[in-house]
């Protein structure tokens, strides 16, 4: 007997059929499998509870490293805008003083003791410290002041902090 055309094509299609089957199928290896990914963030975790406390503390101690010269800049650019704001309202304040033009002595000495005494009335008591307390602040006042060759600090300051003391706040021009 001769077998036939659909017994051999019924045939072929059982045995492609089984070998395609997975419970046929040949495995050469078995496949093992890790759970990397867990792993992977359970190492990111540890590093991170290693390294953050690090970093806080290294930005911490770079900001104590900053905040002494910070706050030396602050304080001396606050000091010198009220030693220019005293100023300038002394000048405005006082008979005889113009801005723009050379001071005389004795005018000098008003407007350096009106300045001093506006700084002691309006400015807080720290930055008035700051300045170097009336005396320091009225030499700022001085140095910062357009006055004639003849003042000195011995012949325009001690006028100026005369009257202070005496609680007049300004000098006599005269």
């Amino acid at each position: 007997m001769k077998p036939s055309f659909l017994v051999l094509g019924g045939l072929a299609v059982l045995l492609s059929s089984c070998a395609a089957s997975p419970c046929m199928a040949a495995t050469a290896e078995a496949a093992i499998l890790l759970p990397w990914g867990d792993a992977a963030i359970a190492l990111a975790q540890i590093v991170t509870a290693f390294l953050a406390p690090l970093a806080i503390t290294a930005a911490t101690a770079a900001l104590a490293r900053i905040a002494g010269p910070l706050q030396v800049l602050i304080t001396t650019t606050l000091v010198e805008r009220l030693v220019r704001n005293v100023g300038d309202y002394a000048i405005n304040a006082v008979a005889g003083a113009v801005r723009g033009r050379t001071l005389s002595v004795p005018v000098g000495s008003a407007v350096i003791a009106r300045a001093v005494q506006r700084a002691l009335d309006q400015a807080p008591a720290w930055l008035v410290t700051a300045a170097g307390g009336a005396e320091g602040l009225a030499e700022k006042v001085f140095r910062s002041l357009p006055l004639d060759e003849e003042a000195a600090t011995g012949n325009t300051l001690p006028p100026a902090l005369d009257a202070l003391r005496a609680g007049q706040g300004a000098v006599s021009p005269a």
